[in-house]
């Protein structure tokens, strides 16, 4: 009778360690989705940022306005130009693109690029 008893006031306990667990894994999950956003975002900045700056260079080779080139790029690529300076025949860009905003996450991501000729 009294194993009897006992089961009866364990019913249930395992539907709520389910639940718990549940809950676990799908604030693991959400974690790993902004972790996932925030990478991709990045990635793109960067990549804005390297060809902004290889497309100021070459404007500047050229004898172009080289920031107003990094800028275009910058913007075709869904970045903003935040900055832009000219060092000799080099050319170092800022870029901010607009992170994820997700669970209260509001930061923008900024990538940094040089270019120049070879050598």
């Amino acid at each position: 009778m009294i194993a009897s008893g006992r089961r009866r006031a364990e019913r249930g306990s395992a539907t709520l360690f389910a639940v718990a667990a549940l809950g676990v894994v799908l604030f693991v999950g959400a974690a790993l989705g902004v972790v996932a956003a925030l990478v991709g975002a990045h990635r793109a900045a960067q990549a804005a940022a390297d060809l902004a700056a290889l497309g100021a260079a070459s404007t500047l080779q050229e004898r172009g306005d080289a920031c107003a080139a990094a800028a275009h790029v910058a913007e075709v690529n869904k970045a903003l130009l935040a900055s832009c300076s000219v060092q000799g025949e080099e050319v170092v860009v800022v870029v901010t693109v607009t992170g994820p905003r997700w669970l209260g996450q509001a930061a923008d991501l900024d990538a940094r690029a040089r270019a120049g000729p070879a050598g």
